[in-house]
């Protein structure tokens, strides 16, 4: 049902006067009333209201009282239904991903999209005589509006630009199925349909499963190139992909928590949106601790969403980046992410990114600390041992980000990297560091600077920092601040317990022990299984992935064991964006279906604390009472 209602609120975004983006004399592309994306989502809000009404008729016949076990059942089967149910905006309203061509750098070779071929092997590399090259690279920077006849020899500077791309079209039939010529497709938009274009490649059911779950897990990853596009990606089903990041922050589980009140389960569903050690007055009282979260984190998406209107955003651009980033999801409607308004002289990109900075911070803070801080309790936020080693982390990885990466001139304009630094690239230097910094620790993800061009150290320190995580009971996915802590204490009582076996030191946090007895058990095997599990997954990708998906270098696919690693880590801790292939500058619609669907996996897991979603595989679980 809140899927379903959450649908409803982004059908509105259709008329283009919710949904615009212009700013000032900048071009945009208008597309009138977006059709498609009306009865995608509103095909979808049935579907979802019907599902929502069986599963409540069917819950209502059962009778007893319902238990840990059954709880956690409700909490990974959920999260399938709603991945399920979110997926289907993305499939109905016919979204682009990618186009048919990529470029591979340095190389004589393209890689072609085979619209006729099998599902695992569906990229070809070809070779193209350098002529042909530059008029295919020229019209598939063009995007998906492409290029009029005189355009198109314009920016080729080659009067025999069409002959070529007929000879082409008629040499091989995967060119044929590949390019489009003025008049070919007669439903385009008057903008383009006498245009010379290249195909792009709708989203199939695994692109709209892993960009669902993405959203919900509040993980910001995607296989979308081009967001700026309506006709590829319309803005309503945008505004959904956003609201996906509302709904996962806030938490469908604490929503059930709300419902079902007190007791064993409501406990097990909150402790699955609340990771780690318990903190004080999370156990008790649950149902208000969840109205409690619920409200303060609707509260703040309002105030963010007011500050960056007020700064200059459009409406539809401020709600979509506010819940991305109280959400720490990380999803943006524009493809250089916060870093677009860097270009948009109304807006100061500088304050935006300050701020979100704030509000991403607030968002990796635990959210019953937050909320005692806003009831003027400031005690029990600033004495919270936890907050304070996060801040540490942010700010100490920030000071070595920006002198590395002012010694390496990470930072400095391209036109300027042999001139003297200046103080403007000391500012930029803080500021894009510091915001990546937190973007990465909060598992955010947003992007204002290309980090993977960055120095090793920089890049290495970003890489570490996918697997610390904001605070327990916050918004932020990752292993959790108080998890390290608490790791890093149990290794140091292990280490005296060698040479002093005899010592019984009990573990301690904030200068009191901590009571539960199998918390130390449970803190070694949870980073046990995350340790396994990103092992394993980073072996399934390096043998399952083409080395296609690298381009035809060679000295590409040297990158290839980092690159999944990287992409493993960044979908298992809900980062969104990685190193390489999955830079902040790429996206994941390169790989092939079967690595997708271990994504969406690894998302799943990272956002509900992996043993809600492996009880699932056990088949003792379904048996046992």
């Amino acid at each position: 049902m809140l899927i379903g209602g959450a649908m409803v609120f982004s059908i509105p975004f259709a008329w283009p006067v919710l949904s615009s983006q212009r700013y000032g004399a900048a071009p945009a592309v208008e597309t009138g009333f977006e059709w498609g994306g009306f009865w995608a989502l509103l095909i979808s809000t049935v579907v979802s209201f019907a599902v929502g009404a069986l599963l409540m008729w069917l819950g209502g016949k059962v009778e007893g009282k319902l238990y840990r076990k059954e709880a956690m059942a409700v909490v990974g089967l959920s999260w399938m239904i709603a991945t399920v149910l979110g997926a289907l905006p993305f499939v109905l309203g016919g979204v682009y991903r990618s186009s048919s061509v990529r470029i591979v750098d340095g190389s004589p070779q393209m890689q072609v999209y085979d619209f006729e071929g099998v599902v695992w092997r569906h990229w070809v590399n070809v070779d193209v005589p350098q002529d042909v090259r530059a008029v295919v690279r020229t019209l598939n920077a063009a995007g998906a509006r492409g290029l009029s006849r005189e355009q198109l020899i314009d920016a080729t500077q080659l009067p025999q630009a069409e002959l070529l791309l007929e000879e082409l079209a008629d040499d091989a039939p995967l060119w044929k199925e590949v390019l489009l010529f003025p008049g070919e497709a007669p439903g385009a938009p008057e903008d383009r349909a006498d245009h010379y274009r290249i195909r792009w490649v709708r989203m199939t059911v695994v692109d709209a499963l892993f960009e669902s779950q993405s959203g919900f897990s509040t993980t910001g990853a995607t296989v979308i190139s081009d967001l700026e596009d309506p006709v590829l990606a319309p803005k309503c089903i945008l505004f959904w992909r956003s609201s996906t990041h509302f709904l996962g922050g806030l938490g469908i589980i604490v929503l059930f928590v709300v419902i079902l009140g007190q007791g064993s389960a409501g406990k097990a569903l909150m402790r699955a949106e609340m990771p780690g050690p318990t903190k004080e007055g999370a156990t008790a009282r649950m149902q208000h601790t969840a109205w409690l979260f619920a409200v303060t984190y609707c509260a703040l998406n309002v105030v963010l969403a007011a500050i960056l209107w007020l700064l200059g955003l459009k409406p539809f651009d401020a709600l979509c980046h506010a819940f991305g980033t109280m959400a720490t999801g990380g999803f943006s409607t524009y493809n250089a992410s916060l870093g677009h308004f860097q270009s948009v002289p109304q807006v100061s990109a500088a304050a935006v990114e300050y701020v979100v900075v704030l509000f991403m911070i607030l968002a990796g803070t635990n959210f019953t600390l937050l909320s005692l801080f806003l009831l003027r309790q400031w005690g029990k936020l600033l004495g919270d041992p936890e907050w304070r080693v996060y801040l540490l982390v942010i700010f100490g990885v920030t000071a070595l980000v920006v002198g590395y990466g002012l010694w390496h001139r990470d930072f400095a304009p391209a036109e300027g990297a042999n001139e003297p630094m200046t103080a403007g690239e000391i500012s930029d230097g803080v500021r894009f560091s510091l915001f990546q910094v937190v973007s990465i620790i909060t598992t955010t993800g947003f992007g204002t600077h290309d980090f993977d061009k960055w120095n090793s150290f920089g890049r290495g320190a970003l890489f570490l920092l996918m697997f610390v995580g904001g605070c327990a009971g916050s918004t932020a996915g990752g292993l959790k601040v108080i998890r390290h802590m608490l790791f890093m204490k149990i290794m140091r009582l292990e280490i005296e317990h060698a040479f002093h076996p005899r010592v019984v030191r009990p573990l301690r946090l904030g200068g009191r022990p901590v009571e539960d007895p199998e918390l130390k058990h449970n803190i070694l095997v949870y980073f046990c299984l995350i340790l396994v599990i990103f092992v394993f997954s980073w072996m399934f990708v390096v043998t399952v992935e083409p080395d296609s998906t690298w381009g035809s270098s060679k000295e590409k696919h040297q990158h290839k064991l980092i690159d999944s690693a990287s992409g493993v880590a960044a979908t298992l801790n809900n980062i969104g964006p990685g190193l390489g292939t999955v830079g902040a500058t790429e996206n994941y619609g390169k790989f092939s279906p079967l690595t997708k669907l271990l994504f969406v996996w690894l998302m799943m897991i990272g956002r509900l604390e992996i043993f809600a979603i492996l009880v699932l595989f056990a088949p003792g679980f379904w048996r046992d009472r």
